[in-house]
């Protein structure tokens, strides 16, 4: 699922196809249309639906939506890279311990919008960023993984944000090669 450019969705589709995790991207949700997630899909061969938040009456319309989806899909394991909506019990709970998001803070710091901002407001000299399970509280579930980036003199939300999505490409394939190792059966 992505909103935006889709840098963190690439970054996992080329993880994937390099065997880490050992993992296939079968579907890629956005819900701006036009976005850059939906090119980068395109130029990736990855099929890719449009569910706009805007057509639908609410939240729990839209992430019912989404289920219908990733059922049909059959997908096991869903990854918020980018997705800029709050998710329902809806989707939660149709993927217990099985919906993973990427957020720009050092977790539990910073939730919500513009992490970012909020760290260099705070005057932090640490930032990073969260691979995480979703709960039904924003940006609370269990934490995956987890990178640390240094606030330098002079950052701005755009320099210090580049540097921590470099890490959230790195971070997220192995948040979701640790969530689907948590869903194997143990024996």
């Amino acid at each position: 699922m992505a909103s935006g450019s889709g840098s963190n969705f690439e970054a996992l589709v080329e993880a994937c196809r390099a065997g880490r995790p050992q993992a296939e991207v079968v579907v890629l949700v956005v819900n701006n249309p036009g976005c850059g997630a939906a090119q980068r899909a395109d130029r990736l061969g990855v099929p890719w639906q449009l569910l706009d938040h805007r057509v639908h009456s609410d939240r729990a319309a839209l992430d019912r939506a989404l289920v219908t989806v990733f059922h049909e899909r059959g997908v096991d394991l869903v990854v918020m890279a980018g997705w800029m909506r709050i998710v329902t019990p809806v989707l939660i709970g149709a993927f217990p311990d099985r919906l993973v998001n990427i957020h720009p803070s050092l977790l539990p710091s910073f939730r919500g919008v513009d992490a970012v901002g909020q760290a260099l407001a705070a005057g932090v000299t640490l930032a990073g960023c969260t691979a995480h399970l979703v709960s039904e509280e924003v940006d609370a579930g269990r934490i995956l993984v987890q990178a640390a980036v240094p606030v330098l003199a002079g950052d701005d939300r755009s320099s210090l944000a580049a540097r921590i999505q470099r890490q959230e490409h790195r971070i997220l394939p192995l948040a979701v090669q640790l969530a689907a190792d948590r869903l194997a059966p143990q024996g």
